[in-house]
């Protein structure tokens, strides 16, 4: 069995072994035996956007004078590694953690600082260089630098969202122009009812992804007031005035947001209510997505569109081809709805001046996020190649005696209630060539044009 090479560190509660080569430190390692829970990590644009914040921090001490230009050069290197990507392995912690996101926020601290110490030419562990909490964790608090980090992973991610859905609800719109000119049946209720177009019914999914889209791009709104700078409770109590002006600036600069410091710090401290409005937003977006994938199901299964084949759809039945990433785009709707859920009760859970439940707020949200921004970029593509079975649209449009709807201002009710009851009682199946010797080849054709069928009502007689 081969040997893990150690070190020793401590802390108020003790001494405690570390693996010498691991970048974390004595809390870290704490925290990784307190909350071996999901065996889930801390979600890593979390972790990029808390190395940004600590950047952002480290800037305004520097500039502050409360850190030395070597300490800070050293600090803000390993921040930018960090927020890079790098050092990804060296952030264990379970998602599922207490302490509102300290043991998170003691892993950046100790990862920073002991690789800022190696740039500085020392050894892990040798804090006498850079301390985690001395000068990486200088003039903070868990509970500022974590809800910021939040802002900072979230808005990113509205951005790649909203900027995918705007390809999404593009790929509905080029069907719907493709399938303009088709014929087919409306449903209601599952059941058979007005006749549309194709062209139309894909028109309604990009519209309703045009209002996921903006409402996606302005909630980036709800996440643009933070609290940094205001330490443990929103006071700002031991960081310096300058500092406390400056830090926000300092993010700014280092994430190119729009990023304000709140009016009332202990407001934003105290409550998570703006990552709920923004989670409800996402919601919708599930919403419009789970309708959409079902509906896709739906008309995939009446034949009246062909959903681009992906895989073998069963270990039993050959030749079988399942509608799965509609199937998918379902699931992750779902989750996301739960997910949302958490967010309303971790924010609601808060306590008098802090969110005890933030970690898991986070990794709802986040995840939401993410998931949204993964299965959108698939259903983009999927959408573009699906195609249209007009056959079987005029199939189902030419037997239903639905289709007499669209004859009412020509005919009226009565003259179509008798022509639906001499059809049902007669020999003919199909609705559309019975109406046309009914009433002639011109009037059906007109009615049944597709410009007609979806115009705005019917032109007054005047």
């Amino acid at each position: 069995m081969k040997m893990i090479d150690l070190r020793t560190e401590n802390d108020f509660l003790g001494k405690l072994d570390v693996p010498r080569d691991a970048y974390w430190g004595i809390h870290t390692q704490r925290a990784i035996t307190n909350f071996h829970i999901s065996n889930t990590r801390v979600n890593p644009s979390l972790i990029r956007a808390l190395a940004q914040v600590k950047r952002a921090c480290c800037l305004a001490n520097a500039e502050t004078g409360c850190l030395s230009s070597e300490k800070a050069g050293a600090i803000e290197k390993a921040c930018i590694e960090i927020s890079s990507g790098l050092l990804a392995d060296q952030f264990p912690v379970d998602v599922l953690q207490g302490g509102a996101g300290t043991s998170t926020n003691m892993n950046l601290n100790e990862v920073i600082a002991n690789r800022a110490i190696e740039l500085l030419g020392g050894r892990k562990g040798d804090y006498h260089l850079i301390h985690p909490l001395e000068d990486v964790n200088l003039h903070q608090s868990t509970n500022d630098v974590y809800p910021t980090a939040i802002k900072v992973a979230g808005t990113l991610a509205l951005r790649e969202l909203a900027q995918i859905i705007a390809h999404l609800q593009g790929a509905f719109q080029e069907k719907e122009k493709e399938f303009a000119a088709i014929v087919k049946l409306g449903r209601t209720e599952l059941q058979e009812a007005v006749p549309i177009t194709l062209g139309a019914e894909f028109s309604a999914f990009a519209e309703a992804f045009s209002r996921d889209r903006w409402r996606t791009f302005k909630c980036e709104e709800r996440l643009r007031v933070v609290n940094l700078g205001g330490t443990a409770v929103g006071t700002g109590l031991t960081a310096p005035r300058d500092y406390i002006f400056s830090v926000v600036e300092k993010l700014r600069e280092v994430t190119g947001l729009g990023l304000s410091r709140g009016e009332n710090i202990m407001g934003e401290t105290a409550n998570a209510d703006s990552y709920v409005e923004v989670s409800g937003i996402l919601k919708a977006h599930a919403v419009n997505l789970i309708k959409m994938a079902n509906d896709l199901r739906l008309m995939n299964l009446l034949g009246e569109i062909r959903l681009p084949q992906l895989q073998a759809g069963s270990s039993i039945m050959p030749g079988k081809v399942n509608p799965v990433l509609a199937e998918a785009a379902i699931q992750t709707g779902i989750k996301v709805i739960a997910n949302d859920g958490i967010v309303t009760e971790t924010a609601a859970r808060g306590t008098l001046q802090i969110n005890e439940f933030l970690p898991l707020l986070a990794q709802a949200l986040l995840e939401s996020l993410e998931l949204l921004i993964n299965i959108d970029g698939l259903l983009t593509q999927h959408v573009l190649g699906i195609t249209a079975n007009k056959e079987k649209c005029d199939e189902y449009f030419n037997a239903s005696p639905m289709i007499i709807t669209a004859l009412l201002p020509a005919i009226g009710y009565e003259k179509a209630t008798q022509l639906i009851t001499e059809f049902s009682a007669g020999n003919e199946k199909n609705m559309r060539r019975f109406l046309e010797e009914k009433l002639g080849l011109e009037l059906i054709d007109t009615i049944f044009s597709p410009y007609q069928l979806t115009a705005l009502g019917y032109k007054d007689k005047k």
